[in-house]
């Protein structure tokens, strides 16, 4: 039987054709069901971090059971650790903020409009004028109707809204608990599913991916912890009454690169500004060295300690993933990003490897077979193997 190059290239294109609808499909059914997903996703997330510690206690010589029953345990006491401290902590941070209020209007009103106002040539404060506002919804007392059906429609549904999240709430421990237990049981089904002549890739492919994401996972949750802290306890130590609640904010946001320094620090300097009613300079220096001391740290001990370059990924790219994941699939598109990230850089690194041992890369070079074994000939012996 003849073998036809054309119909192998039409065969090969069908095949790929199908792979792409395939994960085009599974990427629209994440999209639709990405609601009720999103405690899947973070149980699974959580059962998998545990995983290796239920793996050690095995080898330790306990059940399975035991194990998995041991770390939730653990994780679980852990979070209402955090709970305890934090929330009183929270709550009294809250009431500052609120108490604070009518001084942050004063200085938007007083100082900050104004001053754009002179820089710009703007007139903004005239727009916050009472009558100004009610002579704008009386012109356009139709549009206001429909945003204020939309706002009773929103606030009708958020008891809805508020049922879900408890539901949530209670569903990611149990299914965390099912995940962490039957991990190895849904690794081996996957594994069974794989074609068994790329068995051997497939494995290697997952357990770098798994080493990867895993390590840079568990260190960035604790760089997170240590820069929250450095920033909550310095701001709060040079006597930012809201330091608090600021350099835990900047500490749950960064995990993206710089974010978490940048919205730490201009929440800070507002938050300053405020509480001084204008420049206290020596709060704004301190504010400055706290936050310095803080990028120091983490760039130069809890980063390349805790993290290193476990998932390979630029910062830029680390952005553009958790912007992308969640301007795509929302909330669930965020918790995604990293691990499709981490594996996409996997793939991309095996696809290098690939290519640079493919005969694209290196070109048609003269060979001698040599013990089963192609011997490249260097440049200068060439001529003489063709002649």
């Amino acid at each position: 039987m003849t073998h036809d190059p054309a119909n192998a290239d039409i065969a090969r294109f069908l095949k790929r054709l199908q792979w792409g609808l395939i994960f085009f499909a599974a990427g629209w059914v994440i999209w639709l069901l990405g609601p009720v997903l999103t405690p899947f996703v973070l149980a699974a997330l959580l059962g998998w971090l545990g995983d290796p510690m239920v793996d050690r206690l095995e080898r330790r010589g306990r059940s399975r059971a035991v194990a998995v029953t041991l770390v939730f345990l653990l994780m679980s006491l852990l979070v209402a650790l955090v709970l305890i401290i934090l929330v009183p902590m929270i709550e009294r941070q809250i009431v500052t903020l609120i108490d604070s209020l009518p001084e942050y209007r004063d200085w938007l009103i007083g100082t900050a409009l104004p001053w754009v106002e002179q820089r710009t040539g703007y007139e903004v404060v005239s727009w916050l004028d009472t009558e100004r506002l009610i002579e704008l919804i009386r012109g356009h007392w139709q549009q206001a109707g429909g945003v204020a059906a939309t706002v009773l429609a929103y606030v009708s549904r958020s008891g809805f809204a508020i049922l879900a999240l408890i539901i949530n709430l209670v569903l990611v421990p149990i299914l965390a608990f099912y995940f962490m237990r039957d991990w190895d049981l849904l690794v081996e089904r996957c594994a069974s599913l794989v074609p068994r002549d790329h068995i051997a890739t497939a494995t290697r492919l997952a357990r770098e991916t798994s080493e990867s994401l895993g390590g840079f996972l568990r260190g960035q949750f604790l760089v997170m912890l240590g820069q929250g802290a450095i920033y909550a306890v310095g701001m709060s130590l040079v006597g930012l009454r809201l330091g608090l609640l600021i350099g835990m904010i900047a500490g749950l946001i960064s995990f993206i690169p710089y974010l978490g320094a940048t919205v730490g620090i201009a929440l800070a300097l507002i938050a300053a500004i405020v509480q001084a009613q204008g420049f206290d300079w020596q709060l704004l220096i301190l504010i400055g060295v706290v936050f310095t001391v803080g990028q120091l740290v983490e760039s130069y001990v809890l980063t390349p300690r805790l993290v290193g370059d476990r998932i390979g990924l630029h910062p830029v790219a680390v952005i553009f993933a958790v912007l992308a994941g969640g301007q795509l699939f929302g909330f669930l598109g965020m918790l995604l990003a990293l691990p499709v990230a981490a594996v996409g850089n996997v793939l991309l690194r095996y696809a290098h490897e690939r290519y640079t041992h493919s005969r694209l890369y290196e070109g048609d070079r003269p060979a001698i077979e040599l013990g089963g074994r192609a011997l490249v000939l260097p440049p200068e012996h060439r001529d003489e193997a063709g002649g």
